[in-house]
């Protein structure tokens, strides 16, 4: 095992904390993917040669020093890949390491009963289409031919469904800093159920987003939601924009499909928390023009609104339902 996957427990708002750990772990490798707003990757082929011990035994000194140091505990995936580890994060308790052994019969055994959703990148709709012939788990599509596979969810997908299926993991740890996303958190005072009080939040927390983007010319590619409940589970979603920005409009929009397909009903919500992802610089972005006059005015209106804010501060001009 080369590979953690690490997810600290952070209290909620605690992300700041996270560029520290972050460090924690840089004292044992050099090769560290943060995965915001509480995990981390890490490859440790060089520390086990270094430090003399496996993958395993790093995991639990890295433990205890999140504790001593940070007074954070975690929850640890160890695994061959980095797919491989973040599986094993899953089925990982808190404060426990979550081992898959590299032999393939051990891989293979790790995989087989696991619910097709299970594998990263398989989605509701391809979900239901390998369920209903019978693949429901992600030992059934290994054994099942690939040419089958590729038939019910196309060549390319159905090639790589296949190979995460058999335990073949491409993946790799890039090396990143948590600086490349902004994330916003809104929590409610008392468990929370009226879906308008959540869209309220929603709104509230892409306009931080935006407003903090355009300030730093940055645009945003990716834009992540999660939702955490009464009884501490949490479910996140995530989605590509069809183009970077930092359109206040454009990332409500987003949100607000995001949420809407969670089907939330008789939620009992805690937080709300969103994150822009892949920021890159807002001289680089391409924007689809439109004859849409509405959209430009309301680009225009945006401009002047963030000179007022900046000038008169962060309440200065917002959104009419926010500020009832």
């Amino acid at each position: 095992m080369t590979i953690l996957c690490v997810r600290f427990q952070l209290p909620p708002l605690y992300e700041a904390a996270l560029p520290g750990l972050l460090g924690l772990l840089e004292e044992f490798t050099p090769v560290v993917e943060a995965l915001p707003p509480d995990g981390a990757l890490a490859d440790l082929r060089g520390a086990e040669r270094y430090f003399g011990r496996d993958a395993v035994e790093l995991a639990a000194l890295i433990r205890v020093r999140a504790l001593a140091h940070h007074g954070v505990d975690c929850a640890i995936g160890a695994g061959p890949g980095p797919m491989l580890a973040r599986m094993a994060l899953r089925e990982a308790a808190p404060g426990a390491v979550r081992v898959v052994p590299e032999e393939p019969a051990a891989v293979a055994e790790f995989l087989a009963d696991l619910p097709v959703r299970a594998l990263p990148g398989v989605g509701g709709v391809t979900a239901r289409t390998l369920c209903e012939y019978g693949l429901d788990t992600v030992g059934k599509i290994a054994a099942a031919p690939s040419s089958t596979v590729q038939r019910l969810v196309g060549a390319r997908a159905g090639r790589e469904l296949y190979e995460k299926a058999s335990g073949i993991d491409r993946g790799r740890v890039v090396p990143n800093a948590v600086s490349r996303s902004l994330a916003t958190e809104r929590p409610f005072d008392r468990d929370e159920l009226d879906q308008d009080r959540h869209r309220h939040a929603l709104l509230s927390a892409t306009e931080e987003l935006g407003t903090r983007l355009r300030a730093l010319e940055r645009v945003c590619r990716t834009l992540t939601l999660t939702v955490r409940y009464a009884d501490r589970s949490s479910t996140t979603r995530s989605r590509t924009l069809a183009e970077p920005t930092a359109h206040s409009a454009a990332l409500t929009a987003e949100a607000y499909r995001m949420y809407e397909a969670l089907g939330l009903q008789r939620a009992r919500v805690r937080a709300i928390a969103l994150r822009a992802e892949g920021l890159s610089p807002a001289e680089h972005a391409a924007h689809q023009l439109t004859f849409d006059p509405v959209d430009e005015k309301v680009r225009r209106i945006e401009e002047v609104a963030d000179r007022a804010r900046a000038k008169f501060g962060p309440r200065a001009v917002m959104p009419g339902r926010l500020a009832a």
